[in-house]
């Protein structure tokens, strides 16, 4: 019995060192699992880290590049708005169809969306094409339009250049059937006001005619199944030399050497109503029917752009294409130029700020009856703007106000807290832009101080005097100049003031 009991023992210390074994094996896992989570999460507080950065073509933007952006927003509305635009907004994205086909080789830039709901969708790639599907859509006939939104293209972007990925685009568009090119002049006159209003340098607008350019292609030999690929080459012109462009259309594009040296005697021609009479006489596009239209249409403009007193800045240029398939008239880009250095002549171009033309077919491509709604607009090339703007400043060390506050509501003893917040409260019922330190007892050093870096015109000050006097002391920051206020004319005052600023 004593060794029945005494195997019995062994074997129950046996299964015991087993389980043990086993639970120790699984309490290993369990830490192993735990810190292999530790690991993922990163440091020892189990933060994760994160990539802190913008995605590719994309940035933040800071107080200081806002007020250049909205001072610049402030200027483009203004001339939309003196020109009788009214305002739109449509979705940032749209059915995938909607986008397809509407952009040429730059299809390809367009970004697509996941599959939500059974819907193919795509952001918006311009606000030109969401207009079309807006007419369409809405049966709108007539209408002159302004819309300032982001698009997206997935492009290579050129951040310090103002090409981006995400980007604003601020349109202006008149719909409807008018009288030849009084809609297209007018469209060319707010570019050059707006242009001339930032007062970015010199610039030229170069124009053209998708009409001419057909007409050309035909008279040069291009066949019409190779017009759109051939005007995206062309479309280069500004960007690479002739030799590189005709180089594309030969070896890639498959079109004939002759052809193409054709093309090369029209496309390095610029001018102004002297070139379009000369091309009228032509021997080869006078005999086009859709060249001669739209040279007429161009002689027509530039007597209207005469009226208007800008064709010191218009350019005819048979080399301007603009890759974009929905283009069916006139066509223009606006060229910032800028002197390399004082021995040359010739201005360089640093980059096209604005483009544009007429587009009478879009609407029709989506009105389910195929009616068209003749339309031409113009799209300013805000980044590229704000990008000048930006460096120019940085150049200048100019300082830039970030807010628009007025008044400073400061206190000169200490226990003013309640005071300094009943006059903060009139003022802002008022509709002073007014701020104070969120402090019960600042300093008026430190006050003052504030006013100086941040560039606030006024400062309203009350102290206990002043309270037993039923006035505010109103400090002028520039000159320092201290006046006594009745409590009853601070807004007043403070309108005043501010005006002058």
């Amino acid at each position: 019995m004593a060794e029945e009991a005494a195997v019995r023992a062994q074997a129950e210390a046996v299964r015991r060192l087993k389980q043990d074994k086993a639970d120790a094996e699984e309490i290993a896992k369990e830490v192993a699992k735990l810190l292999e989570m530790k690991a993922q999460l990163g440091t020892d507080e189990g933060k994760h880290k994160f990539v802190l950065k913008t995605p590719k073509g994309t940035r933040d933007f800071g107080p200081k590049e806002m007020a250049i952006r909205e001072r610049a927003f402030k200027a483009i509305i203004s001339c939309f708005k003196r020109h009788g635009a009214e305002v739109i907004d449509t979705p940032v994205f749209e059915l995938k169809e909607t986008l397809t086909g509407k952009y040429g080789e730059d299809s390809k830039l367009i970004y697509d969306l996941k599959d939500q709901g059974g819907e193919l969708l795509s952001l918006r790639y311009d606000l030109t094409v969401p207009f079309a599907r807006y007419l369409a859509m809405n049966k709108i006939t007539n209408i002159k339009r302004y819309h300032i939104a982001k698009v997206y293209r997935r492009d290579n972007p050129a951040m310090t250049r103002g090409r981006y990925r995400e980007f604003y685009q601020c349109d202006f568009d008149i719909a409807g059937q008018f009288d030849p090119m009084i809609p297209d002049a007018e469209c060319l006159k707010i570019v050059h006001e707006i242009l001339s209003d930032l007062q970015l340098g010199d610039f030229v607008i170069k124009v053209n005619d998708r009409r001419i350019l057909d007409g050309m292609f035909a008279v040069c030999g291009v066949p019409d199944s190779k017009f759109r690929t051939i005007c995206s080459s062309v479309d280069k012109l500004d960007k690479v030399p002739w030799e590189e462009v005709r180089s594309e259309m030969v070896g890639e594009k498959g079109l004939s050497p002759e052809a193409a040296d054709r093309i090369g005697e029209y496309v390095q021609l610029h001018g102004g109503l002297d070139l379009i009479e000369q091309l009228l006489q032509d021997p080869k596009l006078s005999q086009n029917k859709v060249a001669k239209e739209g040279l007429g249409d161009m002689k027509l403009l530039f007597e209207y752009l005469t009226l208007f007193g800008i064709t010191g800045k218009i350019s005819f240029d048979l080399s301007l294409a603009r890759g974009l398939d929905y283009y069916t008239g006139v066509i223009f880009e606006a060229v910032l130029l800028q002197q390399e250095n004082e021995h040359v002549e010739e201005p360089v171009s640093v980059g096209s700020v604005a483009g544009g033309g007429r587009y009478d077919g879009l609407v029709g491509m989506f009105d389910p009856k195929g009616r068209k709604v003749p339309c031409v607009g113009v799209s300013i090339g805000i980044e590229r703007i704000f990008s000048i703007l930006e460096q120019r400043l940085e150049a200048s060390e100019e300082k830039i106000r970030t807010t628009e506050t007025q008044v400073l509501v400061a206190s000169a003893q200490k226990k003013l807290l309640e005071e300094r917040l009943k006059l903060i409260s009139e003022l802002w019922d008022a509709g002073i832009k007014a701020e104070m330190l969120y402090k019960k007892n600042p300093k008026l050093l430190n006050q003052l101080q504030y006013c100086e870096e941040t560039g606030i015109p006024l400062v309203a000050i009350v102290g206990e005097q002043e309270l037993k006097d039923g006035v505010v002391k109103l400090r002028i920051v520039a000159t320092r100049e201290e006046v006594n206020v009745r409590r009853e004319s601070l807004v007043e005052e403070i309108r005043i003031r501010t005006s002058q600023c």
